[in-house]
């Protein structure tokens, strides 16, 4: 379903910061009996769809999990093809981000990457510093838990407002809305922190599959929602009798 601009700027509800889990890349590869570095490979075409789409339709902040803490378990062979595939896409996708102005940064761990995918994020962030149109954010080797706790270890002893400190230390701005492709309802250590009062689609397409009109159905979900942050409905507040607004 496309969102007209006319739509998307009267309801004002495009969320600022878009987080997606890019889930079923090998599960597509398999289904149509492919090695799963194929399904990694289309993964890639759908990730450079994504950023495409979030910039057109006015998203500011887009951060896409790119590889977990928890993927260094997967096959040694598949971790190498996907290292070099990230690091071939930051090469190849750089000056594009340049030329639309969007800033490219890598949230996570380096100590644990290779020296080219390592290289290829420090040339990316380098080369796309001056983007102001949207900032494309790659989590990689990234653990939410990790986050918080190193944050959390950083606090002084007599920190007066540890929630305000541990957000300034994990770095990140909150989510307004979480996709997770591949069927999957859960957060997989993602932007734990971030996402505490984030909207949250989860969709069945796989990642390969993902289109622009799985974004734009995701944003039409997330202007019907009503976001309180524990207070009540414009509806309520005036003494009004939703259904809403007596939830």
């Amino acid at each position: 379903m496309v969102i007209p601009t006319t739509r998307r700027a009267r309801f004002g509800a495009v969320p600022r910061h878009v987080a997606i889990i890019l889930d079923g890349n090998g599960r597509w590869a398999e289904r149509r009996g492919l090695p799963r570095q194929a399904g990694h490979r289309a993964g890639a075409s759908a990730v450079k769809r994504a950023v495409e789409a979030a910039r057109e339709l006015g998203v500011r902040v887009l951060t896409l999990y790119a590889f977990s803490s928890d993927n260094w378990r997967r096959p040694r062979a598949e971790v190498a093809a996907l290292m070099e595939l990230l690091a071939h896409f930051l090469d190849d996708e750089a000056p594009q981000c340049l030329e639309h102005g969007i800033r490219l940064t890598a949230i996570g761990r380096r100590d644990r990457l290779g020296d080219e995918v390592v290289a290829a994020l420090t040339r990316a962030e380098a080369g796309t510093a001056a983007g102001c149109a949207m900032d494309l954010r790659l989590a990689v080797d990234y653990s939410a838990r990790e986050s918080i706790a190193r944050a959390a270890r950083r606090l002084s002893p007599g920190s007066k407002a540890p929630a305000d400190d541990l957000a300034r230390l994990i770095g990140g701005p909150e989510v307004d809305l979480l996709l997770r492709t591949g069927g999957e309802q859960r957060l997989s250590d993602f932007l734990l922190w971030e996402c505490a009062y984030a909207e949250l689609v989860f969709l069945p397409v796989m990642w390969p599959d993902f289109r622009r009109g799985d974004l734009e159905g995701a944003l039409a979900e997330f202007a019907r929602r009503s976001r309180r942050f524990g207070g009540l409905s414009d509806t309520a507040a005036s003494g009004g009798s939703s259904s809403e607004a007596a939830g």
